[in-house]
């Protein structure tokens, strides 16, 4: 009995062990993992990172779904390179030093969904290379060396969702070169050395979403760069150092939500390329040298949320800058040069959620009640604004002040004594307008039909708050205006111009005598006195011109004389010889032998 037993346990401990003994030959026979790579089963897996090859290993797992090769020192890949790995879903061949890739070099991999050669050497792309990949959805050819993309590269990726191509030498890209990415929704490009965008090569990417454009080499964005995309969403221009302008209708054809241009030369909002963005929803213009948001000009953006200008040089945000802007939720304004934000820049506070203010030198007075006001409401990010050039409130946060501490002092105008008078037409006046407040007010000037002066032309208002009127005339009179403004009020002064003009010989003064006169004598700012000129004055001034211009001629005419008369006697005729041609050529093509010469006789008058 024991016996049997005994049998029985001996026979069961066989059978387990043939049984383990076959599934570890079986998965031997599974997973040939080439050394030194790591092959894992769940899911199959084989991992060849840094295992110094110098080219792909040929024998690997053949239901492996993913394939790791980066790290290594694979130079080229040859044609049908990984033909038996039908079941691959991701081949990763990135931080290679592979230069070229030859054509059908992924025949095979049909089941493929990503595809990544970043960093590698690769010059040019052979037409041909991403043969058999009919279903891949994403490549990676970023930071390579590639300087052209010809025609039909990438004609066989027909399911290709998102291909980056950033970090690359492209100088050109042909106008087919996209063609069959009928189903590409995202591109990265670098434009570093590109002299144009290549327009027409995009234009055959007509279900493409999103576009990222980085180091355009180009200072003027061209009008209609992006014509025929008219399913864009997203379009990013970032790290464009030469890019200064947008053309007016640069951005014409797209129906964008979202635009970003970042890290460019920008030196002002692009107003006019924005008007045709009604469907905007995120605008990103940070790290733009942009001083000013001017007034009125961004109100056609109604569908606009998210507004970001950090790190620019915003020195100002106009009243009525964001006029317009109804479902404005949030502004991001940190690391500029503001020292306030009034309220009257926007359409409605209400709508806003969120504000960033951080890094810019505020002056915590009455314009920036609004926020303070609001504080519980708003969200200002990881860190809250802080006062920075108020005497008395330095380093407070906007957390810490009470709003009663938050005042302004109505501005006064100063120049009080009284200006204005007449000046002759021609003279240049001006007047002045010194103004105190807390802030420091503004100062404008109105013109008779109270339009405001600007800085420029004949009549200007300078910045030191003077209005200067430049050769006055006539037209000019009337009474002119200096407002001086702040966030607590205003105060103004009146003054009166009245430009004399000069007088016509229609309208003769009174005390001048004879039938000529010219304009009266006037005192002019100097105190110097011009005295008029009478008809015998100007007789007088005649007569010596006269017998001066009659005695320099008469001194000449006596000079020729005498030199003519000092070169001896003039002969009055002249002989002159020549030699015609002869009226019939030689036979012989020679010249003729005799020719008459002739002499004329001419008499010099």
């Amino acid at each position: 009995m024991f016996e049997g037993v005994a049998v029985h346990q001996w026979l069961c401990r066989g059978a387990l062990y043939l049984l383990t003994a076959g599934v570890a030959l079986t998965s031997q026979t599974r997973w040939p993992c080439p050394q030194p790579c790591r092959c894992y089963a769940e899911p199959p897996e084989v991992n060849c990172s840094g295992g110094r090859f110098a080219s792909a290993p040929i024998v690997l797992p053949r239901d492996a779904k993913l394939l790791n090769l980066t790290h290594n020192g694979i130079k080229t890949l040859p044609r049908q390179q990984f033909r038996n790995l039908t079941q691959l879903l991701d081949l990763d061949l990135s931080d290679n030093i592979m230069s070229a890739i030859e054509v059908e070099a992924f025949v095979g991999l049909q089941s493929l969904m990503s595809l990544r050669l970043a960093r590698n050497r690769l010059k040019i792309l052979p037409v041909g290379a991403f043969v058999g990949l009919s279903n891949l959805k994403f490549l990676d050819i970023s930071s390579n060396e590639i300087l052209v993309f010809l025609d039909f590269t990438f004609l066989d990726l027909t399911l290709l969702q998102l291909m980056k191509a950033t970090g690359n030498e492209l100088v050109f890209v042909s106008r087919q070169a996209f063609a069959g990415l009928t189903s590409l929704q995202e591109l990265h490009l670098d434009g570093r050395n590109l002299t144009a965008v290549p327009t027409e090569a995009l234009a055959q990417l007509g279900g493409l979403r999103i576009l990222c454009f980085h180091q355009l080499g180009l200072s003027t964005l061209p009008n209609y760069s992006f014509s025929r995309l008219e399913r864009l969403k997203e379009l990013v221009l970032a790290r464009c150092p030469w890019l200064e302008n947008l053309s007016g209708n640069s951005l014409f054809d797209l129906n964008l939500t979202s635009l970003t241009i970042r890290h460019c030369k920008l030196a002002a909002v692009p107003y006019v390329p924005l008007q045709h963005l009604v469907y905007l929803v995120y605008l990103d213009l940070s790290y733009n040298p942009i001083s000013h948001i001017h007034g009125n000009l961004l109100g056609v953006l109604v569908r606009l949320q998210e507004l970001h200008l950090v790190g620019g040089l915003l020195i100002c945000i106009e009243h009525g800058a964001f006029r317009g802007l109804t479902r404005l939720e949030l502004l991001n304004v940190s690391e500029n040069l503001l020292t306030t934000l009034e309220v009257g820049a926007f359409h409605s506070v209400e709508t806003l959620k969120t504000v960033g203010l951080d890094r810019n030198p505020l002056t915590c007075d009455c314009r920036l009640l609004w926020v303070v006001q609001r504080r519980l409401e708003l969200d200002f990010g990881r860190d809250p604004p802080t006062c920075s050039t108020s005497v008395q409130l330095q380093g407070w946060t906007f957390q810490d002040i009470v709003p009663g501490l938050l005042t302004c002092r109505r501005p006064r105008i100063l120049t009080r004594k009284p200006q204005g008078g007449t000046v002759d037409q021609g003279h240049t006046v001006a007047f002045y307008c010194d103004a105190e407040g807390d802030p420091a007010p503004s100062v404008t000037w109105l013109d008779p039909r109270l339009e405001p002066l600007s800085s420029v032309g004949r009549i200007q208002a300078l910045a030191n708050g003077t209005l200067e009127v430049r050769y006055a005339q006539p037209q000019d009179s009337g009474a002119y205006r200096c407002v001086a403004s702040n966030a607590a009020g205003n105060d103004s002064l009146t003054v009166s111009l009245h430009v004399r003009s000069w007088p016509s010989s229609s309208k003769k003064p009174s005390h001048l005598k004879g039938g000529f006169a010219f304009p009266s004598a006037s005192p002019s700012r100097n105190g110097t006195q011009t005295r008029p000129f009478d008809v015998k004055t100007l007789l007088i001034a005649t007569t010596i011109g006269f017998l001066s211009f009659s005695s320099s001629v008469g001194v000449c005419f006596i000079f020729i004389f005498f030199w003519s008369k000092s070169k001896g006697k003039i002969k009055h005729t002249a002989t002159i010889a020549y030699v015609p041609r002869s009226a019939t050529p030689n036979n012989q093509g020679g010249t003729s032998s005799y020719m008459e010469k002739s002499r004329v006789t001419m008499k010099l008058i």
